[in-house]
């Protein structure tokens, strides 16, 4: 058996945008419906959703019969020795794209970046631990060890002032493939709490995805509202989620009810809307 492709890296690196939906019910059941709707990238939520390790592992195996949709998962934090081992257990699942948040420095980044490597003769000091788990299938890629590093993808999410402030040395990491811009953490950095929307805010978001394309990485960011989700797009964005499960099911719901009991109905997502 062959290691498998990281697809989603693959088309980053070809410069083909990716449209994604952040998944935060964890749940197994929603997760496979979500993964039939013909995204290129499903977000398991492990940073601000109820999701477990048990609870990734079960829905990387409900989505695994729709290679389409790359399941990249986001930890709940990744600083430190304690981030740096719940990464590896992450890794150990078979996660091969890792989205990590509150990534403020350089220096934070590197460390990320060394810790979703095993240790190769590569000049990039790689401290994952190893282990024949899930993600080598038990042993049965027999060079998974040696193939490994090639395949795991590592975005880091920039949500504050001091990561805009050293954003391009952010940008320029090694091992370090893509860069969220996170928008709703940004803007309360920023002194906008709740709006993203904010023109100061917005600029700052444009600026940060022209920086992140001229140090040659991907940039990502999440917005449910359609224009804008198309203008990041436009600005060069390549992975962009434009939706979220928990936004559409209490929005649809709302909306249904409202038709049959006479209610208002569910409010219409706003300019700048993110998770």
């Amino acid at each position: 058996m062959q290691t498998p492709v990281n697809a989603f890296k693959q088309a980053l690196s070809e410069g083909r945008p990716q449209i994604g939906l952040w998944l935060g019910l964890a749940n197994a059941y929603t997760a496979e419906i979500c993964a039939g709707a013909g995204f290129d990238w499903l977000l398991l939520d492990g940073e601000h959703a109820p999701n477990g390790l048990t609870d990734v592992l079960a829905q990387l195996q409900a989505t695994a019969a729709y290679p389409a949709s790359h399941p990249i998962a986001r930890v709940p934090f990744g600083h430190g020795e304690a981030g740096a081992a719940l990464i590896k257990q992450y890794l150990d699942l078979g996660v091969q794209t890792l989205l990590v948040p509150m990534v403020d420095t350089p220096e934070q980044a590197a460390a990320l970046a060394r810790a979703t490597r095993y240790p190769q003769d590569d000049g990039q000091g790689g401290i994952r631990g190893m282990a024949g788990a899930r993600a080598s299938r038990w042993g049965r890629y027999p060079q998974y060890a040696k193939e490994a590093n090639e395949q795991v993808g590592l975005l880091v999410q920039a949500e504050t002032r001091l990561a805009l402030q050293h954003l391009d040395a952010i940008a320029a990491t090694p091992g370090v493939h893509g860069v969220f811009i996170g928008p709703a953490d940004l803007s309360a950095s920023m002194g906008h709490v709740g709006n993203p929307g904010h023109p100061e805010v917005q600029r700052a978001i444009e600026d940060a995805i022209a920086r992140i394309r001229r140090a040659g990485k991907a940039a990502g960011i999440l917005s449910s509202d359609e224009a804008q989700a198309r203008h990041y797009l436009d600005l060069g964005a390549l992975f962009v989620a434009v939706g979220l499960d928990t936004q559409i099911l209490a929005r649809q719901t709302s909306a249904l009810a409202a038709r049959f009991k006479g209610g208002a109905p569910a409010p219409a997502p706003v300019a700048g809307s993110v998770y």
